[in-house]
């Protein structure tokens, strides 16, 4: 797939901008690689837009530039003082007028993420799956309060 630099997300942030709303985008635009479940954010502080690059690696430019448009949707309305946040009508409104994705789709490299830990509870036998490891002296069970024990560790 294609790679872009933070320079061509720049420039394509600004073109996007203008083309859609007829508005300048004059803050940063960037990839962040430490960005893991969503496809980008807009930081309120800074106005900066960071978009999570394994996006574009994965689903390709369309459905990345409906991602960016997403949240110039967040950053317009921000500047303009209107409801920005995704529960607001003008936010909404503006997302569909220029064809912004609501949802980014799921990445197959976290989908095919295998669990570190499985737990299983000793009473009733409900199974959960974790990365991180979990104090079985600290939780309990979520369904009947049993004791959890490790079932099988992938760590290491």
């Amino acid at each position: 797939m294609a790679k872009w630099t933070d320079q061509e997300l720049q420039k394509r942030v600004e073109t996007l901008s203008l083309q859609h709303f007829g508005l300048p985008f004059r803050h940063l635009a960037r990839f962040n690689p430490r960005l893991r479940t969503t496809g980008g954010r807009y930081c309120l502080g800074s106005h900066a837009i960071e978009m999570n690059p394994r996006y574009l690696e994965e689903h390709g430019e369309e459905i990345f530039q409906k991602m960016i448009l997403h949240e110039l949707c967040h950053y317009h309305l921000h500047l303009q003082g209107k409801g920005y946040q995704h529960r607001d009508a003008d936010f909404r409104y503006w997302l569909q007028r220029v064809g912004g994705l609501r949802h980014a789709p799921a990445l197959q490299s976290l989908q095919s993420r295998k669990p570190k830990y499985v737990l299983i509870c000793v009473e009733c036998r409900q199974v959960y799956y974790r990365q991180r490891r979990v104090d079985l002296r600290k939780y309990r069970c979520g369904v009947c309060r049993g004791p959890l024990k490790l079932r099988q560790s992938n760590s290491d």
